[in-house]
């Protein structure tokens, strides 16, 4: 269908806008400068949606003359001329039984029309009903002053045509569109609305059962065309089965006015209409909601951009339409709505059937004609032009009716959350990271440990190559369990050591085949036959198990530790204890800020913390203490000492620990001599003027202290500035913002010597583990500095323009955390898998000797390392593939261990069970790590293509190969990866790919090292952050408020909402909320005196506060991080920050809104289909 349409004028997809002038926001963590305005906050910027310019009144496009909320999308159905941000052409929804809703079934936002269903959890459709269902006329009369049928969109209006030339000619263009709060029970005219396409496919009648070659039930997102699409004969529809209906729910009596939808929603709850405008004569008005799941409960008046649907107008008498059908939806069923999105909208003329013709306006339908097998493309459609002026029809994608995290993820708590995850089956797919469950660990490593891309893998690599989809592995092998799972069991096989496979050296699992009545097992992984040691020997029964199977973890279990023998240790004997190593900078900008006074309180106490072995009594973790400034300075605390003594180290290029003795002790022997000294270090410097610091020099003496003392350990250093005094490692600043968008900019990235890489591997060498604590006033390049903490497994925090009142909780939160969690030290892990795939490529912070052993000075409780795979084989669908995770490193009490993961996956020969057995939050984790090391070697630009790219192509190969034919207008999703456009594009849109003004490169290269080694759950709350309405919260229960959308339409001016992405918390205050919850929460009468200098909340005695705090805790407990609170009043400056969060929406620096990033991955996606 080809329309005359005037020329986008919107800036085309990915283009930066123009920045907003006057407004400061450095760093990621940063603080207020005396003397700079408050805006100068910059926790760190996360993944920015933009800063909206506020909407010309009733939403009209300057350019256009029609309103509009964004820039107009092409409506021409050939490819060759799209606008940028086209998602294609517009199709019906075929039912087969059972009616579809009225179109107006209006969402509110935040709630979406298509149902989450476990993965791989498809059961079938409707039985075809014995009766032909009554179907309505196929054509609507026209009567002069009726209205058209509303359509619930709150989008574009779309322009055909010369525009028009009067007020009264736009009126006349524009009446009868209503906001998204009214129900028609009229078809719409053909051609129009943003259709809930339940169906990828062509429908007959029938619904078949859902077969196995079909592909996972898809998600459709149904464009543009005219009409429904004619049956494929005997063709198969894949469906989902909803319940029957919404609980107190009951469909109201048949009407032919407009009124709420005549049938309930599809979605586990009830959904009322969304905030109505004025009601249209003949029209009802639903009173607000009463209970939304997923929004608040009463909805704020519509901003300017929704109420754009509503124009003065020639008066309306009722609108005349069809009465929906009588018949009651099938007990049993809801509406069919396959993993589809979109809304729903009223009875589609002539389910299944071909275009009956032009609409026969004023006349009665004719009957239905029989169908016939048209190309939907090529079918003529009235000219727009010739449409009465109240018919044109708006296209714009309604962002209630694309995929919504939300849902997803509230859906998956609901149907996984309440049953135990056991692993005894292969190739299950594990409930989100979102969701909180139990395992119960019956063979298979728990999800905590190994998550994976996809849990079903192909057999051969042509598949794999065709499908584009990363296998990997996502493992944190020291990952923390909640209370209620046990920790895995330490096995001793005393001298002998753990039993292994002679050829592949992989250890005892639940997966090994013992023969010959158990003289002998078969290895899993390579197939060789080995010895069982007389030790280990034990009868099988009659199933071929072992008798003392379920007494041992090591053949019942997915995780366990072997204690290592001496063969497992450096130079063949056992670790001494491992210690820890306190290096603080003590010079002018440290003390002058308070810094020093305050890390030397904070150790008095903290070491009585330092983490220890299960039962003992005190650690075994020994201590020693250092300050720099342009020398270094070591001190004795030997515990027979009265006072400590100082060492001044000034030849800094030549680096050595002046004293053995009396360096590292122990804390409970020497207290008072490490009280005294950590009273005098902030006396001793209280004067200095000092402002130059070396740092490479700092890193050897704790690395010569080690190996002196001939153990592993953890240097915690705490560094103020760019180390410019002359010193081996000398930085000099670097520091340009001209090469960002350049082929240059990866270098800002790249340590700038390489003196720091050959340091890097000299502390793995010791165990020397290095964690960094930065305080920047200005640059210092992070991406240097960071090079020895990366490379040895350590950690980096930064807090930038570091004041004590602000920000020593949050600096204090982290420090307590670093030092107590759980370590292993001197740690080597290596991946072994099942013939047929091998580890190829690794991610994470860690350093690699070779191409197999990945090692790490320290790998802590929160570290991940992500593992690639690729096929050198092929794979056999009834022996699946298996992995295998081991980790030697040496625990806080010095013992020696070996920690062992083991997972099966299922293998497939087709495509269609691979894309019903994948995860994306895990997919997301593992490419935005793979586009982080990218910028390292290629400039942005490409790295972003290059990622668009691969997952059109994932998505292109499931629209090919699974999903069943239908229109290229159609956009088709897989249902566990409906998520990945949104999610893709808060990866592109994240500061390290797509930079606002005020990110600086020290930000950056910070994040990219950062989100290199998060886990799931922290990168999925990191690129979508949590946003929750807190004035929805229930005082009364435990219970979080249900999240909502991350979008500025979703926020309504009366409400406070809380928004996380795991280094912040932000609470925005609307300006219209009321006085007594500003009383309740911030202590103060007005919204104007609410502060925004507060880094916590204040302790007041009243429920709303008690909630809020309690709220704001749990998150922190959640986190690895101690998140910075910010306080954003509405309209303050620092609303540009928090709105940089705000990811469905289009961010500042050019990022692209959600509805525009899946139009364009369509338009991709159809580029490779043709």
């Amino acid at each position: 269908m080809s329309v005359n349409q005037q020329a986008h004028t919107g800036p085309p997809y990915g283009q930066p806008q123009p920045g907003y002038q006057g407004y400061q926001q450095p760093a990621y963590g940063a603080q207020s400068l005396p003397g700079v305005p408050q805006s100068q906050y910059g926790a760190y910027n996360g993944p920015m949606p933009g800063y909206q310019q506020p909407v010309p009144p009733q939403g009209y496009f300057p350019s256009l003359g029609f309103p509009s909320k964004g820039s107009p999308v092409s409506l021409n159905s050939d490819t060759s001329s799209l606008a940028p941000n086209f998602i294609g052409s517009l199709r019906a929804l075929p039912t087969s039984g059972a009616p579809p809703p009225a179109s107006g079934a209006s969402h509110p936002s935040g709630h979406l029309a298509y149902s989450q269903f476990e993965h791989g959890d498809v059961q079938n459709g409707i039985p075809a009903s014995a009766a032909p269902m009554q179907r309505p006329p196929a054509s609507q009369p026209f009567l002069p002053g009726s209205a058209p049928t509303p359509v619930s969109q709150i989008s574009t209006f779309q322009q055909y045509g010369p525009p028009p030339a009067s007020v009264q000619q736009l009126r006349n263009h524009m009446a009868g569109m209503t906001i998204g709060s009214t129900a028609a029970s009229a078809p719409p005219p053909a051609g129009l609305g943003y259709v809930s396409g339940s169906f990828s496919a062509t429908g007959s009648g029938l619904h078949t059962p859902y077969s196995a070659s079909q592909g996972p039930p898809p998600a459709t997102v149904s464009e543009g065309l005219p009409l429904a699409q004619p049956p494929f004969p005997g063709h198969t529809v894949s469906t989902q089965r909803l319940p029957a209906q919404v609980p107190g729910f009951t469909p109201p009596p048949p009407s032919t006015g407009v009124g709420p939808s005549s049938y309930p929603p599809t979605t586990g709850a009830p959904r009322p209409p969304a905030m109505p405008g004025p009601p249209l004569p003949g029209q009802t008005v639903a009173g607000p909601p009463s209970s939304q799941p997923n929004h608040v409960s009463s909805p704020p008046p519509p901003p300017p951009s929704a109420m754009a649907g509503l124009h003065p107008g020639p008066p309306m008498s009722g609108l005349h339409g069809p009465p929906p059908p009588t018949h009651p939806p099938q007990p049993g069923y809801q509406m069919q709505q396959n993993g589809s999105f979109g809304q729903m909208r009223g009875p589609q003329p002539n389910y299944g059937g071909a275009y009956p013709g032009a609409p026969n306006y004023g006349s009665p339908p004719g009957p239905p004609p029989p169908p016939k097998r048209l190309d939907p493309d090529s079918i003529p459609s009235p000219q727009l032009n010739e449409l009465p002026p109240q018919q044109k029809p708006r296209h714009r994608i309604d962002p209630d009716a694309i995929p919504s995290p939300i849902q997803v993820i509230e859906d998956d708590r609901n149907n996984r959350g309440s049953e135990p995850f056991v692993t005894g089956v292969r190739g299950q797919v594990p409930p989100l990271v979102t969701t909180n469950f139990l395992v119960k660990d019956q063979g298979n490593a728990s999800p905590r440990y190994i998550r994976c891309t996809s849990y079903n893998i192909p057999c051969t690599s042509d598949m794999a190559k065709q499908s584009q989809v990363p296998l990997a592995a996502v493992i944190k092998p020291l990952a923390t369990l909640p209370p209620e799972e046990t920790l895995p069991y330490l096995v001793d096989h005393g001298e002998s050591g753990p039993v292994r496979c002679n050829r592949c050296k992989a250890y005892m699992c639940p997966f090994m085949q013992f023969i010959e009545g158990g003289r002998r097992f078969q290895c899993c992984f390579c197939s060789c036959v080995t010895e069982v040691p007389p030790h280990y020997f034990q009868h099988l029964d009659h199933t071929g198990k072992r008798v003392d199977f379920y007494d041992r973890p090591e053949l019942s279990l997915g995780s366990y530790e072997f204690l290592a023998t001496v063969d497992y240790c450096k130079n063949n004997k056992f670790p001494s204890p491992p210690a820890f190593i306190f290096m603080i900078d003590v010079s002018y900008n440290a003390v002058k800020s308070g810094l020093v006074r305050l890390i030397c309180e904070e150790l008095k106490s903290l070491l009585d913390y330092l983490p220890r072995e299960g039962n003992m009594e005190e650690s075994a973790i020994r201590v020693g203490f250092v300050t720099y400034n342009k020398v270094l300075h070591f001190y004795n605390v030997k515990s027979s000492l009265a006072q400590p003594q100082m060492m001044v180290v000034s030849d800094v290029a030549d680096m050595f620990v002046p004293l053995l003795d009396g360096f590292l002790v122990n804390v409970n022997e020497s207290r008072t001599v490490i009280a005294s000294l950590l009273d005098q270090i902030p006396e001793m410097f209280a004067d200095t003027r000092e402002t130059e610091t070396v740092f490479a020099p700092v890193i050897q003496a704790g690395l010569e202290a080690l190996k002196a003392a001939e153990c592993a350990g953890k240097l915690f250093i705490f560094h103020t500035s760019l180390p410019i005094a002359e010193a081996p490692g000398k930085l000099k600043n670097r520091d340009d913002r001209k090469l960002i968008n350049t082929d240059k900019e990866k270098t800002l990235f790249q340590p700038q010597t390489s003196f720091y890489n050959n340091l890097a591997k000299d502390c793995v060498a010791q165990g020397c583990c290095v964690d960094l604590f930065l305080f920047p006033n200005q640059y210092l390049d992070v991406a240097t500095l960071g090079v020895v903490p990366y490379q040895t497994g350590g950690s980096i925090y930064k807090y930038a323009y570091f004041q004590l009142e602000t920000d020593q909780y949050r600096f204090l939160n982290d420090l307590r955390r670093d030092v107590q969690k759980e370590v292993g030290f001197d740690a080597v892990m290596r991946v072994r898998t099942s013939t047929g795939i091998r580890a190829t490529d690794f991610f994470g912070a860690f350093y690699m000797s070779n191409t197999t052993d990945v090692e790490m000075a320290g790998l802590d409780c929160d570290k991940t390392i992500t593992v690639e795979f690729k096929h050198d084989d092929k794979l056999s669908e009834d022996s699946g593939a298996l992995l295998q995770c081991a980790l030697l490193y040496t625990s806080c009490a010095g013992q020696r261990r070996l920690r062992i993961h083991n997972l099966s996956l299922n293998c497939c020969t087709q495509l269609a069970d691979l894309y019903r057995n994948c995860e994306t939050d895990t997919l997301i984790n593992y490419l935005a790590k793979y586009a982080y090391r990218g910028v390292l070697s290629s400039p942005v630009k490409t790295v972003r293509d290059s990622l668009i790219n691969q997952c059109a192509q994932i998505l292109a190969c499931y629209r090919k190969n699974c999903a069943s034919p239908s229109s290229a207008g159609q956009l088709i999703l897989p249902e566990c990866m409906k998520l990945l456009p949104v999610y893709l594009n808060c990866v592109l849109k994240s500061d390290v790919l797509q930079p606002g003004p005020e990110v600086t490169t020290d930000d950056r290269a910070y994040i990219r090292q950062l989100v290199t080694s998060m886990d799931v759950a922290e990168t999925n709350v990191f690129f979508y952050p949590r946003l929750l309405p807190l004035t929805k919260a229930d005082v009364d229960s435990d219970s979080l408020p249900a999240a909502i959308r991350n979008s500025e339409e979703r926020l309504s001016k009366g409400d406070i909402y809380l928004l996380e992405n795991g280094l912040n918390v932000f609470v925005w205050v609307g300006v219209s909320v009321q006085q007594g919850l500003i009383q309740n929460l911030f202590g103060v009468s007005s919204f104007s005196q609410i502060s925004n200098a507060l880094s916590t909340l204040p302790v007041l005695e009243n429920p709303f506060s008690k909630k809020v705090r309690s709220i704001v805790d749990m998150l922190q407990g959640q986190r690895s991080r101690y998140m910075k609170l910010i306080i954003v009043k509405q309209e303050d400056k620092l609303e540009m920050l928090f709105k940089h969060f705000l990811v469905e929406d289009k961010s500042l620096s050019g990022g692209a809104s959600y509805v525009d990033f899946l139009c364009h991955m369509h338009k991709e996606i159809r580029q490779l289909l043709s």
